[in-house]
């Protein structure tokens, strides 16, 4: 029988061609009427989870190394765009660190995985025997050894490590462009492992799940409304409350002209999911805005690179998430290693394919939580990554006015938005 008429060639030529959120959707339904039918014998099916695990745990420290090296050597320090990549640089950080400080009230306020008692085991495993003093932190963050710090996966220490490197490399200038070409090279073999790697999810996230609801039953489901209604109400606030105050009080801008004049941008971010897909239409709303295409075609690409405020608030939602199902109480230090790391992590894996998943076990691994929790998030992440690139497109065009602005290259735009309304 020929590969045209066998059912299941037929049926796995059409799995194949679903794009990978849907497959990571029907590997988590399914796992999840599998555990409920097999019960606690599901427990079997958990090394294919374990397994999948392991693969993200693999990716870690060198593609946020290497990733993290190529972000911060992509800005060219030469004059006005010296200049305005610092400008962007600083803000991107900033807005990215209060998106997640957002995500973190709102875990706490919904409190979307309380009420589910996980095992034992895991919960103590993530517990931190001894919490360091702020001034400790900060000099842990520094390592002695870096070689050390990235064969341990100590991930801020790593972090910290690659962003000065890639700032050497940047003031050496072309005796550096070598190394600058092999940190590029091995960054995109990295992207493309973790495009292979994520092409196992819906394997991963079946098992996973099918031993989740197995163990805990239908329960354990139910608070993951919880989890996206906290993360749009978030991406809500921070988009019309935060953008709209930078905008009005730094920029001049009436915020209402401002979103109406971006509002292609937000609706392609919307149904697209990519920042990079969506950056055409960000470019043509910021023509229209009449910002300067000096300022807009530096700032727009750089933003969809390291700008991830709407991935950072989606850490702080899920972060709390899993938390609060594996019954850890976090610290004030492991808020603030959350908000550093997602922060800073921003800076290279914005374009890597699977984003959102990624930093979040960055950001679970920082913390010591269980990345089990990761498989629970990856069936609503399509959902969550819908609202949470309308974020990081708005962001990017928010950051082009603030800097057309700074520049004194705004009045234009303000006209152009006033005539567009």
């Amino acid at each position: 029988m020929s590969n045209s008429t066998n059912p299941l060639a037929l049926c796995w030529g059409k799995w194949r061609a679903l794009p990978l959120w849907a497959q990571i959707l029907a590997g988590m339904l399914a796992g999840i009427v599998t555990g409920i039918s097999l019960g606690e014998s599901a427990i079997h099916l958990k090394f294919v989870g374990s397994l999948f695990v392991n693969t993200i745990k693999m990716l870690i420290v060198p593609l946020v190394f290497c990733s993290l090296i190529v972000g911060v050597t992509s800005m060219q320090d030469t004059q006005k765009m010296g200049r305005v990549g610092l400008k962007s640089f600083l803000f991107y950080l900033g807005t990215t660190a209060i998106a997640i400080s957002i995500g973190l009230l709102l875990g706490n306020l919904f409190q979307p995985g309380a009420g589910v008692e996980m095992t034992q085991e895991v919960v103590s495993s993530a517990q931190v025997s001894e919490t360091p003093s702020l001034a400790q932190t900060l000099v842990n963050m520094v390592p002695t050894n870096p070689i050390e710090a990235l064969a341990k996966g100590k991930i801020l220490q790593v972090i910290v490590f690659a962003v000065a490197l890639g700032i050497a490399l940047v003031l050496i200038g072309d005796r550096g462009k070598p190394a600058v070409q092999l940190f590029e090279s091995l960054a995109e073999a990295m992207y493309k492992l973790t495009d292979l790697v994520m092409a196992l999810a819906p394997y991963g996230v079946f098992s996973l799940m099918a031993w989740v609801s197995g163990k805990y039953g239908i329960d354990v489901l139910l608070p993951l409304l919880k989890v996206i209604l906290a993360v749009y109400l978030g991406c809500l606030l921070h988009i019309f409350g935060f953008y709209s105050l930078l905008l009005a009080t730094v920029a001049r801008m009436n915020p209402l002209r401002f979103f109406r004049a971006i509002s292609e941008a937000m609706a392609v971010a919307y149904t697209m999911s990519s920042s990079a897909g969506t950056l055409p239409a960000s470019m043509k709303c910021a023509r229209r805005l009449g910002i300067n295409k000096s300022i807009s075609s530096f700032v727009l690409p750089l933003g969809t690179t390291i700008n991830m405020d709407g991935t950072a608030l989606y850490q702080g939602v899920c972060a709390l998430f899993v938390a609060q199902l594996f019954g850890v109480d976090l610290t004030l230090m492991q808020y603030l290693t959350i908000i550093a790391t997602a922060t800073l992590a921003s800076i290279g894996t914005a374009g890597v394919p699977g984003a959102g998943l990624v930093m979040l076990t960055l950001v679970l691994t920082s913390v010591g939580l269980p990345l089990e929790g990761v498989a629970l998030v990856a069936g609503i992440d399509r959902i969550l990554d819908m609202a949470r690139t309308v974020v990081n497109v708005s962001g990017d065009l928010v950051a082009t006015t603030v800097i057309a602005h700074s520049e004194g290259e705004v009045a234009e735009a303000e006209a152009a938005v006033a005539a567009s309304a």
